[in-house]
């Protein structure tokens, strides 16, 4: 019985060992493009794959073997985002299916009955098969166990057969995939030529002077961008613009929150509980019966307490303190204990004065503006007031408060001096530490007291008659907007609503801009009967009631013009600014300065060193890959014509060039190269199955 537990669970493990192997092929993002059209009648086909239709069946059975392993793994249920995820998943694992299987059968790639044979009991044993039989007394791989496992298979019962099928399933396939994966792994292939051209881009450096002027020193309005422009820009540039498929929708979002009658009753409520808090025998059985939140009885320093019983320091026993209303909740707290502990906690405010570097000199001069600003509050200034003027860490924003701290969290000669002081105050002379230099003051003195605190919490929520009001609200927009414009009119009319965009959202979205679990709002978005102008019923997402209009398709393919006009009308500015840059500088007689002289105050010039050829940017300039390989094919001394840059126009001049250093042997370089070019190759493989394999996406039907 235990060999077919071990069979049952090393068979999932080959399932998602594969799943896992074949992940070599997606490399940075999603396995899936989630925004592809939709496509079918058929009530239970959930999408296409190279050409087979996939039943809901099908993805419900790949899903649901997922959400136990992912469930027994968590030892929960997987919450609504978690099955997102794990659907996502099923899915890529039917792509791989379907896509890469046929694949494997185009290539005549298989596992032969002798090489099964072979990873079972033969030479060459496959991980599954040793992790599976293992001598509990060795803890290695016992060949003689699969044979005596085999031979008593028919003795096992009626789900052993079956269950060593799949489990030599998993094997088989995750070989194949093996085999796959080393064949295009063995098709890379790096020449001697393409070597050190890599080596030479990697370590060939210049200097170069750059004349630059930026298109934003040009005033947009003074530049004409007209339609046909833009048109032409746009078939000029058309492979950049490429689309999934999207929805673009206007909502309005009616919060659900307490109201002040059911903040009062909520008060009425545990004003009564406090009383009886006060008088229960058993405070951690109160907790349970009355509190949102389970009982924490471990003993709490001051810096440990919420900050409303900080305030009431001291605290007595027995005492109840409360209600305190936060966030929403209202708290009650009672003190079930209260005695001294091992460790020392206080609290303290500091102002940190950092060296400008490592110098001497640097150190110095913060302990000289230390002193001053240590002198001025002695004479004084507020400390909060200075913290935040001269502080240099994190905690000037809050006047220097580092709040309550146990003895031995902080660096040691802060440590040592502030737990060394008596009482609250100023302490008498600056603090070093290896971060500079610290005015510290005592806000709270040290303590050892400790406490052991029951906590009644309670969430404020909305009643039923405060819900059922914000939904008519919801309902009444809804059913009185038949189109957007209606849909705008309404809410321009109510001015307790406010109207939020999402634009272009994908099919297979969780989220809508802060709106999260929004499935149900997608999926209407994308259904078939939903129409542009089309007014959404109420949706309750979370705690809030949403009402939407579909303001917008978007097909796979093209973007059209008019839905990228900013982005495009930006691209020929720039274009019509460069031609303008780029006619004032031609004929420009000098140097680089005297041309940028001669051109105004919006050019600018710069000396960059150590600039690579394999780089992109140009430090101080951007990312400019043109010029920068402009650059390298001048020689010393010699510059480029006005060159049309991303961010401005530019002329680049060489000041020197350092070639790579001469090497002779190159099998290093290759087996860099040939590395890299591994990983890409499955990744760019599985990229063209992919496309080839016409995948559509039908779940947003269903989930």
């Amino acid at each position: 019985m235990a060999l077919i537990n071990k069979i049952r669970e090393k068979s999932g493990w080959a399932v998602g060992a594969i799943a896992i192997g074949l992940g070599v092929f997606v490399v940075g993002g999603d396995l899936l493009a989630p925004n592809s059209r939709l496509m079918g009648n058929d009530a239970t086909v959930i999408g296409e794959i190279a050409g087979e239709e996939i039943d809901y069946n099908q993805f419900d059975a790949a899903f649901q073997q997922l959400k136990a392993n992912y469930e027994n793994q968590v030892g929960r249920a997987a919450n609504e985002g978690e099955m997102a995820m794990l659907r996502e998943q099923a899915w890529n694992q039917l792509i791989f299916k379907v896509a890469l299987e046929k694949e494997y059968d185009r290539l005549g790639i298989e596992v032969t009955e002798e090489e099964l044979a072979d990873m079972v009991q033969g030479n060459n044993i496959h991980p599954a098969v040793q992790q599976a039989f293992v001598n509990p007394q060795t803890g290695l791989f016992d060949q003689s166990q699969v044979i005596q496992y085999l031979q008593n298979l028919d003795q096992m019962g009626p789900e052993a057969r079956p269950m060593w099928a799949n489990f030599e399933e998993g094997i088989i396939s995750d070989r194949i995939q093996t085999k796959y994966s080393n064949l295009l792994t063995k098709s890379v292939y790096v020449t001697t030529a393409e070597a050190k051209n890599f080596y030479k881009a990697q370590n060939s450096t210049a200097s170069v002077k750059v004349l630059f002027v930026p298109y934003a020193t040009l005033s947009d309005s003074a530049v004409e961008v007209s339609d046909a422009k833009i048109k032409e820009y746009y078939e000029r540039n058309k492979e950049l613009y490429k689309v999934e498929e999207g929805r673009s929708i206007e909502y309005v979002t009616i919060d659900v929150n307490a109201s002040k009658e059911d903040s009062s009753y909520y008060q009425q409520e545990i004003t009564q509980l406090a009383q009886q808090f006060a008088n229960a025998t058993n405070d951690s059985a109160f907790v349970y019966t009355n509190s949102d939140q389970p009982f924490d009885g471990s003993p709490k320093t001051p810096g440990d307490l919420p900050e409303q019983l900080r305030k009431q320091l001291p605290l007595q026993k027995g005492k109840v303190y409360g209600p305190y209303t936060s966030n929403g909740t209202m708290a009650l707290y009672k003190v079930m204990d209260a005695k001294e502990g091992a460790e020392s906690a206080i609290r303290a405010s500091h102002i940190l004065i950092r060296p400008e570097g490592d110098t001497p000199e640097a150190k110095a001069a913060a302990k000289t503006k230390a002193q001053d600003v240590f002198n001025q509050i002695k004479g004084g200034a507020d400390f909060a007031q200075m913290a935040t003027q001269h502080g240099s860490d994190g905690t000037a924003s809050v006047g220097g408060d580092l709040g309550w701290f146990a003895e031995g969290r902080m660096v040691g000669p802060f440590d040592k001096a502030v737990f060394g002081h008596s009482g609250t105050g100023l302490l008498p002379n600056l603090v070093e530490t290896e971060y500079g230099y610290h005015i510290v003051k005592v806000t709270e003195p040290k303590t050892k007291q400790q406490y052991q605190i029951a906590a009644v919490e309670r969430a404020v929520e909305a009643s039923e008659t405060t819900r059922d009001a914000a939904y008519a609200i919801a309902d009444e927009l809804s059913g009185t907007s038949g189109s957007v414009e209606e849909f705008r009119e309404n809410v321009a009319n109510n001015k307790s609503l406010v109207k939020e965009e999402a634009k272009e959202i994908g099919k297979n979205n969780i989220l809508v801009n802060n709106l999260s679990n929004a499935r149900e709002l997608v999926r209407w978005a994308y259904a078939k009967d939903t129409e542009v102008g089309d007014v959404s019923k109420v949706f309750e997402i979370g705690d809030k009631f949403v009402v939407a209009t579909l303001t917008g398709k978007r097909e796979k393919g093209y973007a059209k013009v008019e839905d990228i006009k900013e982005e495009l009308t930006a691209a020929v500015r720039n274009e019509v600014k460069a031609e303008q840059i780029i006619e004032k500088l031609n004929g420009q007689k000098g140097s680089l300065d005297q041309i940028a002289a001669s051109y105004g105050p919006n050019a600018m010039v710069k000396t960059v060193d150590n600039v690579s050829f394999a780089a992109t940017s140009i430090p101080g300039f951007g990312i400019e890959p043109v010029a920068i390989g402009k650059a390298f094919g001048l020689k010393q001394g010699a510059r480029t014509a006005p060159l049309q840059g991303l961010n401005g126009v530019l002329i680049v001049e060489q000041v020197s060039l350092n070639p790579a250093p001469e090497i002779n042997d190159f099998s290093n370089v290759k087996a860099q190269l040939a590395t890299m070019r591994s990983g890409n190759v499955q990744s760019n493989a599985f990229e063209a199955i992919k496309a080839k394999a016409d995948i559509k996406d039908n779940r947003v039907k269903f989930f």
